[in-house]
């Protein structure tokens, strides 16, 4: 068993306190099998954070785990029992309950496992040392790879060798970025060792899906300030390799922007400015993601006047432009911009197509309708319904 911790979790943690997942841990443990909280729930607990999925760790076999559940009257889904996954449902909330394993057979993609009794070892096949971190029912931390020191000091460092960490799985390259961008101190800088190895693997990357990438370079996006990460990424290869032709240099402008404005960080944004060769299908966005991508490409950089996105597109798109464009100039904007997209997406224009009616039809209606909406826009919304009609 792993050494214990002096840490513990606090007692206000809503997993801890959370009544169907102490039934859970209380059917394996009165099995006499041991069962821990493990992974991000432990480590966004410790840190403060808020919760992450809850996922637990047993050495009962999943079998056994099935049959435990069975007997105290829940219900067990063997959703990944091939790799030693139950998920056990109490009262609507599904738990995902694994075995300890161990790698057998790696090949960067998924892994052969076998199962194990040793929490250590089920500890050694995770990413992060601050990912191996346990906890018993009771909230104690079990620490068996000693994480808890990388996690206080918010340090980023695969579990010992770099290099073999990233051979059973390349997608561990983008997760310590995002990691990084999410919860490494900057002052610490990176770890040389990881950086190390992930410039020497980066050919890896080929071997991921679309998907796979596109899901973490969308949460790496929606940090707080992914400047720096991205950065890195493209000083080992990575960037170029998941995105040729990206530009990150001005990232970090767009991110101080948005933090001085006050306004919501938009992975959608950070991306349009990253540019690169169509980012849409080399991250399998969704169509929805991606038109709204195309549309910042198209309008966001160089297009109509700030108000007319805003009063066309909405507030966010307001937003984005105006930030976009302002990067592009190096120019912090001014509040009363963002006050002049609120005002503009809220506008109504004054007329409606009974308005012209008889006057005009079918096309003809619409067309002048266009042509009125324009008008009125160009003036800054300033326009009345009788002054429109009058030049109608």
């Amino acid at each position: 068993m792993g050494r214990p911790n002096d840490t513990v979790i606090p007692a206000e943690t809503s997993w801890l306190q959370n009544p169907a997942a102490q039934r859970v841990c209380a059917a394996i443990t009165a099995a006499g099998y041991q069962v821990y909280f493990v992974g991000g729930c432990v480590r966004n607990a410790i840190l403060g954070l808020s919760d992450s999925d809850i996922d637990m760790s047993t050495n009962a076999r999943p079998e056994k785990v099935i049959e435990i559940a069975e007997t105290a009257g829940l219900r067990a889904v063997p959703t990944g029992i091939e790799h030693g996954t139950v998920t056990v449902v109490v009262d609507g909330i599904p738990f995902e309950i694994t075995t300890f394993r161990r790698d057998v057979e790696t090949d960067g993609r998924r892994a052969v496992v076998a199962f194990s009794d040793d929490i250590k070892d089920d500890a050694r096949r995770r990413d992060f040392t601050m990912n191996a971190l346990y906890a018993t029912p009771e909230g104690t931390v079990v620490d068996p790879l000693e994480g808890m020191n990388d996690l206080l000091a918010r340090r980023i460092r695969f579990i010992e060798d770099p290099d073999a960490r990233i051979r059973e799985d390349y997608l561990r390259i983008l997760r310590f970025f995002r990691f990084s961008a999410w919860y490494a101190d900057p002052a610490e800088g990176f770890d040389p060792d990881a950086l190390a190895a992930i410039a020497a693997n980066t050919d890896g990357l080929e071997t991921l899906s679309a998907e796979r990438v596109g899901q973490e370079m969308v949460k790496l996006l929606g940090a707080p300030d992914p400047s720096p990460a991205i950065a890195v990424m493209r000083q080992t290869g990575v960037l170029p390799a998941i995105l040729p032709g990206s530009d990150d240099r001005m990232l970090s402008i767009l991110v101080h922007m948005e933090s001085a404005l006050g306004v919501v960080a938009d992975w959608k944004r950070r991306l349009a400015l990253l540019g690169g060769e169509d980012p849409a299908a080399r991250l399998r966005l969704s169509k929805a993601d991606a038109q709204v991508l195309a549309l910042i490409r198209e309008i966001g950089f160089v297009g109509p006047p700030i108000k007319e996105v805003s009063y066309r597109y909405g507030v966010a798109f307001g937003q984005t432009t105006v930030l976009i464009r302002a990067t592009l100039a190096e120019k912090m904007p001014h509040q009363s911009e963002l006050e002049t997209v609120s005002n503009a997406a809220a506008a109504s224009f004054p007329i409606a197509a009974r308005d012209l009616m008889p006057a005009y039809q079918g096309p003809a209606l619409g067309k002048k309708l266009k042509e009125l909406e324009q008008l009125w826009i160009n003036s800054g919304f300033t326009l009345s319904a009788d002054e429109l009609l009058r030049g109608a």
